[in-house]
Order: structure tokens, then C-alpha cells, then sequence
């Protein structure tokens, strides 16, 4: 019974670990279906969680703590989609300068962040929420359904985008334009007007990404509190090719790897405490996305590969 109920404790963190990874693909997936690169994740989610703490400080309100964060990841993303969609610019430079950005204006606004806590107005909105009955299921309880309403958002809007890329004719459309925009643009889709909404939407759930570290995860301001969260997300977009069902066991495998290096620090073998060293397992989750990456390049199917225009501009006169 232990044995089940640490089971259950471990996967419980592993989601929990793996939250801010889910909406960073969720958002990156937004990016890539319309057959744009961005490699500003990371900057959008730094945004998010600077800009959702500043205003959780402020308005002591949850809800425009959430909102405040999305917005921000959105501005960056605007940024990026003018430059890429209206200038046609290369959006590998534009995604890295995004990133740089991002960085930047956190790192400013930590300085007045570090020493301020949230107030209790927002964190209690955001503590664990045991759902009767279901969150006393042995392992599976804990790790689904006693969790924080931000975990269920999260999610809830995957399943939700999943839906809308299968079953709406937005959905089809926006498909149509990652592969052929030329093609989209011919059959009267405007190719603009759905690069920039989903590149704004895939913003905001990296600002919501963010914001997850800051408003629920510590919940309180630490310098480049993302540590590279945003450039596994762009390369788990790929491990889960491209589908939102896919994204939540993959970011859920991440933190639970993440886990598990963190309890593996101190080990007890045959009476014998064993010490390993942090960084080295710290390097755990991202050899193991390296590794899968690799393994995946080599076997993946044809349904299964990035948009045909992907990181293509498109220039409507050239068709």
C-alpha cells in the first residue's frame, strides 16, 4: 500500500512538473500547424510569468494575473508575426530575438519582483482542488484529479485544441495554410489573418506557461525561473508530432523524469547511502529528449511530420 500511495505521490508531482511544459507545446503546436518556426517560446513564457506576477502584486486578482500573463506572451508573439507574416522576415533570427527580449524585460522587472510575495488573494485560488471521490483512486487519484485549477485548464484547453484541429473547418483551414498556403490562399482562406490570430493564440498560452511557474508552481519571482522550459517545448512540439493529445503525455514524461532525478539525489542501496551529483541528473530529461528526437527522425511516417511550408514565408505575388 506504500508502495502505491508514493506511486501516486510521484506522478502527482510529475504532472505538476510538467504543466508549464504542456502549454509552452500546446502553443508551439499553434505556431508550426500555421506554418511558422518560432523560436521564442522560452521568451514568450519568461513575459508571461514576469508580467502575470507583476500583475498578481498589483490587482491582487488571480483572473487578471492570468490574463495580464496570456497578453504579454501575445505581444510577444505579435511582434514576431509582423516581422515574419507582414515583413516576411527569417523567423529563426526573429524567434531567437524574441527570446532575448523576453529574457530582458524578466530580468528587469525581477529586480523589483524578488522581494515582493503574492498576496493570498491569488495563491489560495490556486492551491490543490481534490475532485470527491475520484482523487481517492489509488495512483491514478492524486495525479488527475487532486491538482490545482490551473493544471485542469491546462488540460482542458489541449483536448479542446485537439478538437478544433480535427473536427471545425477553422481548424481544417489553418491546416491547409501549414501546408500550402499558396494553395489556402487560392481557395479564398485568408492566410494573413490565420497566421497572425494563431501565432497571437499560441503566445498566450506560452504566457500562460509562464505564469504557471510563477503564480502556482514556486509561487514567488526567481531569475530565469523557465531554465530552458521553452526550448524543450519547441523540441517536444516535434516528440508529439504535432497533436495536442500527445502534448500531455509528453510534457507529463518530461516532469516526470524531472522527478525522478530530483529523488534520485540521495539513494539507499543495500544499507548504503549513495550520493549522485545534481547536474548529472538534472542532464536526465534532456538526453532523454535528445534521444527520442533521434529515434523518432529516423521511423517517423509521413501523417506523422512537421507542416510542408513550415518556417516558409509566404509572399501572396510569388504563388
Amino acid at each position: 500500500m506504500n508502495f502505491f500511495i508514493s506511486l501516486g505521490l510521484f506522478l502527482q508531482v510529475a504532472v505538476q512538473m510538467g504543466t508549464h511544459i504542456l502549454l509552452g507545446i500546446l502553443g508551439g503546436i499553434l505556431f508550426e500547424k500555421a506554418g511558422n518556426t518560432n523560436l521564442g517560446t522560452e521568451g514568450m513564457m519568461l513575459l508571461g510569468a514576469s508580467i502575470g506576477y507583476y500583475a498578481g502584486i498589483k490587482t491582487g486578482n488571480p483572473v487578471a494575473a492570468v490574463l495580464c500573463a496570456g497578453f504579454a506572451g501575445s505581444l510577444g508573439a505579435l511582434i514576431y508575426a509582423f516581422i515574419t507574416v507582414s515583413l516576411r522576415g527569417n523567423q529563426v533570427v526573429t524567434g531567437l530575438v524574441l527570446t532575448i527580449f523576453g529574457t530582458g524585460v524578466a530580468g528587469f522587472l525581477g529586480k523589483v519582483l524578488t522581494a515582493q510575495p503574492l498576496p493570498t488573494s491569488v495563491t489560495d485560488v490556486f492551491t490543490h482542488r481534490a475532485i470527491p471521490l475520484l482523487s481517492k483512486i489509488p495512483v491514478i487519484g492524486p495525479m488527475l484529479f487532486d491538482q490545482s485549477p490551473y493544471i485542469y485548464m491546462s488540460v482542458v484547453i489541449a483536448v479542446l485544441l485537439f478538437l478544433y484541429y480535427k473536427y471545425t473547418r477553422w481548424g481544417m483551414n489553418v491546416r491547409s495554410v501549414g501546408e500550402n498556403p499558396a494553395a489556402a490562399d487560392a481557395s479564398g482562406i485568408n492566410v494573413s489573418l490565420y497566421k497572425y490570430v494563431h501565432i497571437c493564440a499560441g503566445g498566450f498560452l506560452c504566457g500562460l506557461g509562464g505564469a504557471y511557474l510563477s503564480l502556482v508552481f514556486v509561487p514567488r519571482w526567481q531569475e530565469n525561473m523557465t531554465a530552458g522550459a521553452g526550448w524543450i517545448s519547441i523540441a517536444l512540439v516535434i516528440f508529439c508530432t504535432w497533436n495536442p493529445i500527445k502534448a500531455i503525455f509528453a510534457a507529463w514524461a518530461f516532469g516526470a523524469l524531472k522527478g525522478l532525478a530530483f529523488k534520485c539525489q540521495n539513494m539507499v542501496i543495500a544499507g548504503h547511502a549513495i550520493a549522485i551529483s545534481t547536474q548529472l541528473l538534472d542532464m536526465i530529461p534532456y538526453v532523454a529528449t535528445v534521444i527520442v528526437l533521434v529515434i523518432m527522425s529516423l521511423k517517423m511516417k509521413r501523417e506523422n511530420q512537421s507542416p510542408a511550408s513550415l518556417g516558409n514565408a509566404y509572399f501572396r505575388e510569388e504563388r
